[in-house]
């Protein structure tokens, strides 16, 4: 068993705090590991960020091309978060790097994320590449992963409402944060939006002189029941589903064939983008868990599924799912982080559920209390319940119910991560 460290070595005072000032000096000590990268796709948004970058990794490898990867947080274990040309980073390297990034870091306090986002780039530069795929942690403008200067593309995914204590407290805010990636005369892919975000996306588009296309004005998409088809200005073209669940999966896919337009230097077929997409894994997004502990505790006709939604446009996308769900009764298992607004999440299942159960993420040392879901839950209608571990929750929803039923666990996804690893116990 390799050794890990404890990083960083010192915090800053703060888990969060942005800005670019310290990772930008980490980085100079470190030999600017950041600007000696395979071209890199950045990507921003609040909800499809892992997903989007899931299929454009899918579908560059299946072209036969080596993906460097960054994505946060993880689910089970850290190394997760970087796969280096196409593998999961290895303890050994992941020792390596983590120890060279602490030692250069000194006393510059700078901020877990920062940190490990200094530690990513340190190890892509040292191992050759196609691509990097880069996806922001929080916001854009002042995310640690926005040194990047001259990406090959911006992509930006649905905005809604999340994070607003760092971001602001509105659509438009919030879309000037995720904006701040967009670069001087570099593409920018707009997935679908709001009108107020995009009418802040485009201004800063236009601002900087980089090239929009955006859904909706440059490109679309439409889903039928076996099929979508991906639209622009040379015409339609078909594309099987995708292989993760639900609608929201629809609008993804579509924004990564929009992407592939971008890419200049890269040659990516209609059959890589069928083989992609078709074989795209991603856990924990509209996951069915049809194995391990958790699932074994299922009696016949019973059904088990993870999801990481946390926030408003998440949970939007998951009653729309619910519409084709309505053949089971559906349990809602909830937790999340402390001080969001529960209500607002909750309300998008009114009507769709038979009970909320509220958990503590074990994962999340800010987690909201079981018995504050359950009482917002209660507060709107809802039958609640708080349990004191998954699979109490579970066991709650299996007694409670006098017909083969659905089980939804979301929140966060660091409670997706709990799920992952309770299942593998």
């Amino acid at each position: 068993m390799v050794k890990m460290p404890h990083w960083p070595i010192p915090y800053g005072k703060k888990p969060i705090d942005l800005g670019l000032e310290r990772v930008r000096e980490l980085l100079n000590k470190l030999g600017n590991p950041h600007k000696h990268l395979p071209p890199v796709v950045h990507v921003a948004g609040t909800n499809g960020k892992g997903s989007t970058i899931a299929y454009l990794k899918a579908i560059l490898e299946d072209a036969g091309y080596k993906v460097h990867r960054y994505i946060s947080p993880h689910l089970v274990r850290f190394n997760e978060r970087i796969t280096i040309a196409g593998e999961e980073i290895s303890d050994e390297y992941l020792y390596q790097i983590m120890e060279e990034t602490r030692i250069a870091a000194g006393d510059l306090g700078v901020t877990f994320f920062e940190g490990t986002t200094a530690a990513a780039f340190l190890a892509f530069a040292k191992v050759s590449a196609d691509i990097v795929l880069l996806e922001t942690g929080m916001g854009g403008r002042l995310d640690a992963t926005n040194v990047i200067d001259n990406p090959l593309l911006s992509l930006i995914t649905p905005i809604s409402d999340d994070h607003l204590e760092y971001l602001g407290d509105t659509i438009a805010k919030i879309a000037y944060e995720k904006a701040g990636i967009i670069k001087n005369n570099r593409p920018c892919i707009v997935s679908w939006q709001s009108n107020e975000a995009y009418r802040v996306i485009k201004n800063r588009c236009e601002a900087l002189n980089a090239l929009l296309f955006a859904c909706g004005e440059h490109w679309n998409f439409k889903g039928e029941k076996d099929h979508f088809s991906f639209i622009d200005e040379d015409g339609e073209y078909d594309f099987p589903l995708p292989a993760l669940e639900g609608y929201h999966q629809i609008i993804n896919a579509s924004t990564v064939i929009a992407a592939l337009q971008y890419l200049e230097g890269f040659d990516i077929t209609y059959k890589n983008i069928i083989n992609g997409l078709t074989k795209t894994k991603w856990p924990a997004r509209l996951q069915n868990i049809t194995s391990g502990v958790l699932a074994k505790m299922l009696p016949q006709d019973w059904e088990l599924w993870v999801d990481g939604a946390h926030n408003n446009g998440g949970a939007e996308m998951l009653s729309l799912m619910m519409e084709k769900w309505k053949d089971k009764p559906i349990y809602l298992i909830n937790g999340r982080t402390r001080n969001r607004d529960v209500e607002s999440f909750l309300m998008h299942f009114k009507d769709k559920v038979e009970c909320v159960v509220g958990v503590e993420v074990k994962s999340e040392p800010l987690a909201e209390k079981p018995e504050r879901i359950a009482a917002a839950a209660e507060k709107l209608g809802f039958s609640s319940f708080a349990a004191e571990s998954l699979k109490d929750a579970v066991t709650y929803c299996l007694n409670t119910s006098s017909a083969p039923a659905r089980i939804l666990v979301c929140g966060s996804l660091y409670l997706a991560g709990d799920v992952l690893l309770a299942n593998s116990e």
